[in-house]
C-alpha cells in the first residue's frame, strides 16, 4: 500500500504537464490535461503499477493489448506502436520503399514534422497548397504537382478535419501512388463513414500528450490492412531484428514504451465520448460565436471531424489575442509559418507567393481552447474575450 500512495505523489510532482491545471483555478488552459487525470488518476495509477510488477518495459503486454484495441478502434487489421508521430510516418514511407530519389506531396499548411518524415526517409518533399475553406490539401492542386518521380501522397488530417480523401484515392489509383495518411490529429475522425487512418495504404498517429489520445509523453502509432507492411513496420522498429539477433533489414529503434501503452490503454476507452464532447463543445462555439467577427471553422460534408484543435480567422489576431491574455484564457497558432517558408526547407526552392491561400491564412488563424472537460462558463468566457 506504501508504494501506491508514493507513486502517486511521483506522478504527481514530476510532470508539470499533468499539473497545467492546477495552476491557478482561473485560468482557462489550452488543453486541461490534469483535469482528465484527476478524473482517472486511480486507473492510471493502477495501470502503471501493474505494467512495472510485470517489469516488461520494452515492448511488453501493454503494447500487444493496446495495439489490438486501437486496430479495432481505428476499424483495421493491424496497427504497430512507435516512439512518436513523425517516427510513425518515416518508417511508413520506409515500408513502402521510398527513399532518395522519390518525391512526396506534402501540404505546405501543417506541423513540420509531416514534411521532416519525408527528409528523413531520404525523399523530396513535393508542397502544394490547401483548400481555403477546410485547410486540407487541396486535391487540385496535388494532381498538378505529380510528376514521374512521385511515389507517394501524405494527406494530413488538419485539426481533425478529415482531408477530401476520394480525389486523393483517385489520383493514386491512376499514377499508381501510395497514400499515407498523417492522422496525427484525427483519432476517431471519419471520411463518409471511414475512419481515418483505415483508408490510404498507411495511417500514422502522435500520442504526444495534447492529442485527442495522448499518451503522458511521446507515442506514435502506425494502422495499416496490408500483412505485409505491418510485417515490415514490426521488423523496422525494433532495429530491422526478426526474430532476435536476426536482422534481415536495417532498422531503427522506435519502440512505443510499455508504461505508456498502458496509459493510452485507460484512455482509449474514454476515446468516443471525449470526442463526442468535443463535438458539443465546437457546436457551442459555433453558436455563441456566430455573431462575432471571427471566421468560424466549418465541418466538411463529408467528415465527422473530432475537433482536435478549434481555429478561428481574424484580420485583428494580435488584438484577439491580447484580449484572451488579458482575460487569463491560453490560446494557440496552428501554424503561424508555412513550411515553404521556414529555413530548414529553403533548398526546395519556394518562396512568398508559391502557396497563396496558406499565406493568407497563417497571419488569420488562432486556436481558441477546446478539450473534452471544457465547461460552458469557460465556453461563454472565451466568447467574452472574443467579442472584448
Amino acid at each position: 500500500m506504501e508504494w501506491r500512495v508514493n507513486f502517486s505523489c511521483v506522478i504527481l510532482r514530476t510532470n508539470p504537464v499533468l499539473l497545467s491545471g492546477r495552476m491557478s483555478a482561473d485560468k482557462i488552459h489550452f488543453v486541461d490535461l490534469s483535469a482528465q487525470y484527476r478524473q482517472l488518476e486511480s486507473e492510471f495509477n493502477a495501470a502503471v503499477i501493474r505494467a512495472m510488477s510485470r517489469g516488461d518495459f520494452i515492448l511488453g503486454e501493454d503494447v500487444g493489448a493496446f495495439e489490438r484495441e486501437f486496430a479495432e478502434f481505428c476499424q483495421v487489421e493491424h496497427c504497430i506502436g512507435v516512439s512518436d508521430g513523425v517516427d510513425a510516418l518515416h518508417l511508413a514511407l520506409r515500408a513502402l520503399g521510398i527513399g532518395p530519389g522519390d518525391e512526396v506531396i506534402v501540404p505546405t499548411h501543417t506541423f513540420i514534422a509531416s514534411v521532416l518524415a519525408v527528409w528523413q526517409a531520404g525523399a523530396r518533399p513535393v508542397l502544394v497548397d490547401v483548400d481555403p475553406r477546410y485547410y486540407t490539401m487541396d486535391p487540385e492542386a496535388t494532381a498538378r504537382a505529380i510528376t514521374p518521380q512521385t511515389k507517394a501522397l501524405l494527406p494530413v488530417h488538419l485539426y481533425g478535419q478529415p482531408a477530401d480523401m476520394d480525389p486523393l484515392l483517385e489520383l493514386a489509383r491512376q499514377h499508381r501512388l501510395s497514400i499515407v495518411e498523417d492522422a496525427a490529429q484525427a483519432h476517431g475522425a471519419e471520411y463518409k463513414g471511414r475512419r481515418c487512418g483505415s483508408i490510404g495504404d498507411i495511417g500514422c498517429f502522435s500520442f504526444y500528450p495534447g492529442k485527442n489520445l495522448g499518451a503522458y509523453g511521446d507515442g506514435g502509432g502506425i494502422t495499416t490492412h496490408r500483412r505485409d507492411l505491418a510485417d515490415t513496420l514490426r521488423t523496422l522498429r525494433n532495429y530491422g531484428q526478426q526474430p532476435k539477433n536476426v536482422h534481415p533489414i536495417k532498422g531503427f529503434n522506435s519502440r512505443l514504451d510499455t508504461l505508456q501503452a498502458a496509459v493510452l490503454r485507460v484512455k482509449l476507452k474514454r476515446l468516443e465520448a471525449w470526442n463526442e464532447q468535443r463535438r458539443v463543445a465546437a457546436a457551442r462555439y459555433a453558436e455563441i460565436l456566430r455573431h462575432s467577427s471571427l471566421a468560424l471553422p466549418e465541418a466538411a460534408p463529408y467528415s465527422l471531424p473530432v475537433w482536435h484543435l478549434y481555429v478561428v480567422q481574424t484580420a485583428q489576431r494580435a488584438k484577439l489575442q491580447a484580449s484572451l491574455d488579458s482575460a487569463g484564457i491560453s490560446h494557440g497558432v496552428h501554424y503561424p509559418t508555412p513550411v515553404h517558408l521556414q529555413e530548414a526547407f529553403k533548398e526546395l526552392g519556394y518562396g512568398p507567393g508559391s502557396f497563396p491561400v496558406a499565406e493568407a491564412l497563417c497571419p488569420r488563424i488562432l486556436s481558441l481552447p477546446i478539450f473534452p472537460e471544457i465547461t460552458e462558463a469557460q465556453l461563454q468566457r472565451v466568447a467574452a474575450a472574443c467579442a472584448g
